[in-house]
């Protein structure tokens, strides 16, 4: 089955190498600009001599080879990425790197969920093998969730992992899946069941790739962006709500830049705190329980995505954190309002299983412990704690009084 389409870029030459305010948006912040290199933000993830920078801004891809030629000995990077971020990035990308003497190869992926499978995996690695990398070698995740998910994994586990950088081109995972290390692909049992902690080298965040994104796409990623909101920012939800959240998605730079910055600043914290999910990184998985589950009922396609599935997931937490007398009510509604209002799913879909069968999907998830589901719940907004206490009846019973959309 040929779905994976290697195409080799080769370059010139083998020779070596602030706590957020809870105003709208202003005027000033809010009219559009033109980004240089010099406005491109920092935010460093500390973890020692692993740590690295994420940086942000818009033209970054252009920029990428001086960025990426300082962690290189060999001049060399293998180039994942998928179909319709090949068509828009990819040669600008191998041009980026030639002009900064660095060879390129690429391969590309089908564009989608499906591709996070151990069958594309295998593929992958054969052709990392086949171009002969060496444990200096560098594999570039260009792309969304799903390719940094997969690139990141198969540099984990390629000659026992090499260094890898990610490109993110979605809002996604700008915000959330290419910083933190997690790399895996999905399973029959559930998703990302199959993976690694590999921390990547660097993460280039170019702003100007959501231009090209569909609406539904933004919409997607949204949702990991107000989830850090409610984890423990609640100065953030509140500039989001009011009126930061509808400059973003209308694609005011100056809020996607503050978004995305706050985003990373966010995970960054908590993934230097504890980068193996130990304790307090469960948190964002915030709507993540309830989110997997519906994905894996919907087979992984495109009838959902996983920025919908996690919509639906905050607006469930915060139901059941009230139902449970957690939270105010209050603060339910204020979710559900947001995750309307921001275009989202914000209810089971009609097709969604019954209690019983969402309870058995839950039951496959990775963060199950001794047999019991582990919940992230709040006690209001921005207050989310790990819950590994909550009786399985009194979700199923959440969970069939749930509306349906």
């Amino acid at each position: 089955m040929s779905t994976l389409d290697p195409d080799t870029r080769p370059g010139p030459g083998d020779e070596p190498a602030a706590p957020p305010e809870t105003a709208a948006p202003s005027e000033a912040d809010t009219e559009t600009d033109t980004e240089t290199e010099a406005e491109a933000e920092t935010v460093r993830v500390e973890l020692g001599d692993r740590g690295y920078d994420i940086r942000i801004g818009a033209g970054l891809i252009d920029r990428a080879g001086p960025l990426i030629r300082p962690l290189l000995t060999v001049p060399h990077v293998a180039v994942i990425t998928d179909a319709t971020v090949a068509g828009l990035y990819g040669e600008r990308f191998d041009a980026a790197l030639a002009a900064a003497g660095i060879r390129s190869d690429r391969i590309t992926l089908p564009a989608g969920e499906e591709s996070k499978s151990l069958d594309h995996l295998g593929r992958v690695l054969d052709w990392l093998l086949g171009l002969g990398i060496e444990r200096a070698s560098l594999v570039a995740a260009l792309g969304g969730g799903v390719v940094g998910d997969l690139a990141g994994f198969a540099a984990a586990v390629a000659l026992r992992g090499i260094p890898f950088v990610q490109i993110p081109t979605t809002l996604l995972a700008q915000v959330d899946s290419a910083v933190g290390g997690k790399t895996g692909i999905n399973s029959p049992h559930g998703k990302n069941l199959i993976g690694a902690f590999h921390q990547p080298r660097l993460v280039l965040a170019d702003t100007a790739t959501l231009d090209s994104l569909p609406r539904r796409d933004v919409g997607a990623g949204y949702a990991e962006v107000a989830k850090y909101g409610l984890i423990d920012r609640p100065d953030f939800f509140a500039w989001l709500e009011s009126g930061g959240a509808a400059a973003l998605l209308a694609g005011d730079p100056a809020a996607r830049r503050r978004a995305i910055r706050t985003s990373c600043e966010a995970k960054a914290a908590i993934v230097a705190a504890d980068e193996r999910e130990s304790g307090q990184r469960a948190l964002l998985n915030l709507g993540h329980t309830f989110g997997h589950a519906l994905e894996a009922a919907a087979g992984y396609s495109d009838a959902l995505r996983h920025g919908e599935a996690v919509a639906i997931g905050l607006v469930l937490a915060y139901g059941l954190s009230a139902r449970l007398g957690l939270c105010p009510d209050a603060d339910a509604d204020r979710v559900r309002r947001h995750v309307e209002a921001a275009g989202l799913p914000a209810a089971l879909p009609a097709w969604a299983p019954d209690a019983d069968a969402l309870l058995a999907l839950m039951a496959k998830d990775k963060k199950v412990a001794g047999g019991r589901l582990t919940f992230i719940l709040a006690r209001g907004i921005g207050r989310a704690f790990i819950a590994r206490d909550v009786a399985p009846e009194a979700v199923r019973a959440f969970l069939a009084a749930c509306p349906r959309a």
